[in-house]
């Protein structure tokens, strides 16, 4: 199929007319770009992420086990079959026995085997259930949810993490939780989307009881959704969850039953193993009173009912028939419009990186990721760093003082490639090959109370915070560290037998949004020893947040359902990043480029291929029930506008593809939004 080469302005009109398959195919495969996913009816210069995408999105249903599907989720399908593999291998070794691969696939085994799950029925959960039937007063009610830390947050979510003022320390946080939709929105919103998913969620509930004998299954769905609700009215939205200045409120624990009294926080923190602690973060000031209070007033009736269904929900894969059933028609089919669930071995896969992720992650690294690779992405990333640095020099609205503390924090990256250097010890974690419940609540609390034990101790800053086979990447503010997993760095992000232009455009722009991430609008507050701290002068901090109003602005007008539009302040670090990252990134290509023009590949210069190679990672779709969920919860812009959002503030983007007014990405230069 011959493709329309004059929509890529004047600069493409490099080559061809017309450029026969056969000719065509060594260069496509330099590329490293998909030209058959590629919609030649579509202008780069009115839709980059349509033109890179468009016949892809028509021609691709989401699978049916699927809420949304795209790069990210082919590679996460290939992540969970190499671990499948791995795992079915271990199984079949007579060496595994009790090592921690050996715990692995008897995890795996466990949670494939539902006629055992469902022959044991309830009984494994019943000593949890008696223990909230049993339950005489508020202060057992405190001590119970103490116990349930690493089973479920019901209402409190306890983490330990370092100190934003002692970030060479380990501190308790005590954060909102509790609800069983995904956010407040959903209890508080008259929405006919939220309705609906209200409507679900209360027949979820039904089932849930009615499961366990409850006499009155619809009159406590309803005494639980209200006392959720009353949670709901009190937690803070997203967006103010994401500042880490309000976010971080040090109280002692003594003085806890004054600020929220009516409940036993004693009693919550010695259940949950922290009963030397004297100081805590409590992430939501008045959140925790709004809770306290409505735990110390509530029926304990009522309570026990909404314990008892939360540690349902989180345990329903591994229960019975029934319950499994009803949690995908509520989680799956209702809140994300799946039409089947996913596969029972790839959620068993997902318990088993969740229960000894760094196990398999360690066999998935001596298969999977060749030594060359680290350092190859390692290259990649100083160079980035590189072109950061560069950036930080040139611009025009920051004063030399804050540039220079700029480059300090720069320079105290830390880099983690691939995997970690010191693997976690799983010896004292159960795991039985016939007991799947119990396998799940050991493992939550085992990881639970590994947190637990830091405390007092230096902070670990060799610790990973994902596994090798996590397709993602991070940035952490308090180690001011960078890191990106062994499966994110493999195509279509990083390949190293393809053109410089597609990996910078691709993992390139990653690596630049996580080198951002330390300078966006939380990130900003921490200099380069993680300490939470105000290292500008105000002037340049004015500056800073004026741009950020102006992304804001931009993303505040997308809608990507009727009715809902993306949500710029909850969005703003993961925009800044996405901006800054793919500014750098291009930088970086330039620089590698040692002053000589970029090739031309199939008729498409460098230039081109980088902002395709950036269209394309973020090639996806989603259905509109896991949309509406997506924009009321996560920080990340939808995959079209976070292609399209930073590209048309990008200088050279207009210019490798000639735009110009009248193309709908065309922004004139002197409204285009540069920050880093």
């Amino acid at each position: 199929m011959l493709i329309d080469w004059t929509r890529f302005g004047a600069s493409g009109l490099v080559a061809l007319c017309a450029l026969s398959a056969a000719s065509a195919a060594p260069d496509e495969l330099a590329s490293g770009l998909d030209r058959d996913g590629m919609n030649p009816a579509i202008r780069p210069q009115d839709d980059l992420f349509g033109a890179m995408n468009g016949k892809w999105l028509d021609q691709t249903p989401i699978p049916p086990d699927k809420a949304e599907y795209g790069v990210f989720n082919q590679l996460r399908d290939k992540s969970d079959q190499r671990i499948k593999g791995l795992i079915e291998e271990l199984a079949a070794s007579p060496l595994a026995g009790e090592t921690a691969l050996g715990k692995a696939a008897a995890f795996y085994r466990a949670y494939m085997d539902t006629d055992t799950i469902d022959h044991l029925g309830t009984r494994s959960l019943e000593a949890w259930l008696r223990q909230i039937d049993a339950v005489e007063d508020r202060g057992q009610i405190a001590q119970w949810v103490g116990r349930a830390q690493g089973a479920f947050h019901a209402p409190f979510a306890l983490g330990i993490g370092a100190d934003y003022k002692h970030p060479d320390r380990y501190v308790v946080t005590v954060w909102q939780g509790g609800l069983g939709l995904p956010n407040r929105d959903y209890y508080l919103k008259d929405d006919a989307r939220f309705a609906s998913a209200r409507a679900a969620y209360s027949a979820y509930l039904q089932t849930l009881l009615r499961n366990i004998g409850d006499p009155d299954p619809a009159a406590g769905a309803a005494d639980v959704f209200a006392f959720e609700r009353r949670l709901a009215q009190a937690q803070w939205e997203p967006e103010a969850n994401r500042d880490a200045e309000k976010t971080y409120n040090p109280a002692e624990v003594g003085q806890l039953p004054k600020q929220s009294p009516g409940f036993d926080w004693d009693r919550f923190l010695r259940a949950a193993g922290l009963e030397r602690v004297a100081t805590v973060v409590v992430g939501q000031p008045s959140y925790a009173t709004a809770a306290a209070q409505a735990l110390g007033d509530t029926p304990l009736p009522v309570l026990k009912r909404y314990l008892k269904v939360r540690l349902l929900d989180s345990v329903a894969d591994v229960l019975p028939q029934s319950f499994r059933d009803a949690r995908f028609e509520f989680r799956g089919r209702s809140l994300r419009g799946m039409e089947q669930d996913l596969p029972r071995w790839q959620r068993a896969v997902k318990g088993v990186d969740d229960a000894l992720g760094e196990a398999v992650g360690q066999a998935y690294v001596a298969r999977y990721f060749p030594p060359d690779y680290k350092a190859r992405a390692l290259a990649l990333v100083q160079n980035l760093i590189a072109a950061y640095r560069e950036s930080i020099d040139g611009l025009g609205w920051m004063t030399d003082p804050t540039k220079q503390r700029a480059r300090e924090k720069l320079g105290k990256y830390t880099l983690k490639i691939g995997y970690p250097e010191k693997w976690r010890d799983y010896s004292k974690l159960q795991i039985s090959e016939s007991d799947a419940l119990g396998n799940e609540l050991r493992a939550g609390r085992f990881e639970y109370e590994r947190e637990a034990a830091r405390m007092g101790q230096p902070v670990d800053r060799a610790e990973w915070e994902m596994t090798p086979q996590t397709v993602n990447a991070y940035y952490q503010k308090t180690r001011n560290e960078i890191v990106f997993p062994a499966a994110v760095l493999q195509p279509p992000f990083f390949d190293p037998s393809v053109d410089d232009a597609t990996n910078y455009g691709a993992i390139g722009a990653v690596i630049g949004h996580e080198i951002s991430h330390g300078f966006d609008d939380q990130g900003s507050k921490f200099d380069g020893d993680g300490l939470l701290r105000s290292w500008w002068t105000e002037q340049d901090r004015a500056a800073f947040d004026a741009l950020g109003a102006k992304l804001v602005q931009q993303f505040d007008r997308y809608e990507p359902i009727p009715g809902h539009r993306v949500n710029g302040r909850l969005t703003l670090g993961e925009n800044i990043a996405d901006l800054s990252g793919l500014q750098i990134a291009f930088k970086a290509y330039r620089r590698s480029l040692g002053g000589h023009p970029s090739p031309v590949i199939a008729g498409l210069t460098g230039e081109q291929r980088f902002f395709l190679a950036w269209a394309q990672v973020w090639r996806g779709k989603t259905r509109e029930p896991r949309q509406l969920e997506l924009l009321t919860v996560d920080p990340h812009s939808p995959r079209r506008f976070r292609a399209n959002g930073a590209a048309v503030n990008h200088d050279a983007f207009h210019e490798a593809f000639a735009t110009k007014p009248g193309d709908a990405m065309y922004v004139a230069p002197q409204v285009r939004i540069r920050i880093w």
